[in-house]
C-alpha cells in the first residue's frame, strides 16, 4: 500500500478553537469540511489525546480559523506542536472572540460551531457542527496542506490525522531539525542568532540529522 497517494487529497490548515471554563485552548486541524449547506455543518477530526478535544466535549462548540498563506508560520508552531494544557496559545497572537470562541485574526475568517453530533474512531474524534456564525475577513490564498509541506517545509505532528510514519521519513545528511516541530534547515550550519519560522524555538533545540 502507498500511501503517499493519500497526499492528493485536499486539506487545508485550521485553528480549532475553544474554551476550558474561561480559559482559551485550541489546535491545529485540517480535516475540516462541509457536509451539508442548509441547514450548514461543518465536521471537524480531532486526535482523541488533544485537549482541545475534551473541551469540545464539554462545552459543544468550537471556532475555525482559517489560516492564508502569508498567516505567521509560529501559529502553526505553537498550535500544532504544544499542548493547551500547559500553554496559553492565544496568548502571543492577536485574537477575539466570537460567540464566546476565541478566534486568530491574522486568518481569512471564521466559523463558529455548536456540536449537533459525533463519531469516534480508533484515535480520533469526529465532531459534527452546525454553523452559529461566520465572516470572511481578508481575501489571501487559504494555506493548503501542500502548500506547508513543500512550501514551508512543515512536518506533520504524529497526532494530525494525516500523519503516516513510512510518508513522515527522516531527512538527509547536512540538515537541521527543529526537534519541537520538525522543521528542516538546509545548510552546513545553522546562524547563531536562528529561530525556527514554523514554530519560534531557539537554534539550542535543533540536532544535525545523519
Amino acid at each position: 500500500m502507498n500511501n503517499l497517494i493519500l497526499r492528493d487529497l485536499n486539506y487545508g490548515v485550521y485553528v480549532i478553537g475553544c474554551k476550558d471554563e474561561e480559559r482559551n485552548v485550541g489546535c491545529i486541524a485540517n480535516s475540516v469540511m462541509q457536509i451539508t449547506s442548509d441547514p450548514a455543518t461543518i465536521a471537524i477530526s480531532i486526535n482523541h489525546e488533544n485537549f482541545t478535544n475534551e473541551c469540545i466535549k464539554k462545552i459543544n462548540k468550537f471556532s475555525i480559523s482559517i489560516l492564508n498563506e502569508e498567516s505567521d508560520s509560529e501559529i502553526i508552531g505553537v498550535f500544532g506542536f504544544s499542548s493547551s494544557r500547559d500553554n496559553d496559545k492565544f496568548k502571543n497572537f492577536d485574537h477575539e472572540e466570537v460567540d464566546n470562541l476565541p478566534i486568530i485574526k491574522d486568518s481569512n475568517g471564521y466559523i463558529t460551531c455548536e456540536v449537533i453530533g459525533s463519531l469516534e474512531t480508533e484515535t480520533h474524534t469526529i465532531f459534527l457542527g452546525k454553523i452559529i456564525s461566520s465572516e470572511k475577513t481578508m481575501e489571501k490564498v487559504a494555506m493548503s496542506y501542500k502548500f506547508y509541506h513543500e512550501v514551508l517545509k512543515g512536518k506533520s505532528p504524529k497526532k494530525a490525522p494525516t500523519y503516516f510514519p513510512d510518508i513522515e521519513t527522516e531527512i538527509k545528511n547536512n540538515r537541521w531539525k527543529c526537534t519541537i516541530c520538525g522543521y528542516v534547515y538546509e545548510g552546513d550550519e545553522l546562524p547563531l542568532d536562528f529561530k525556527c519560522p514554523l514554530c519560534g524555538a531557539p537554534r539550542e533545540v535543533f540536532v544535525k540529522v545523519t
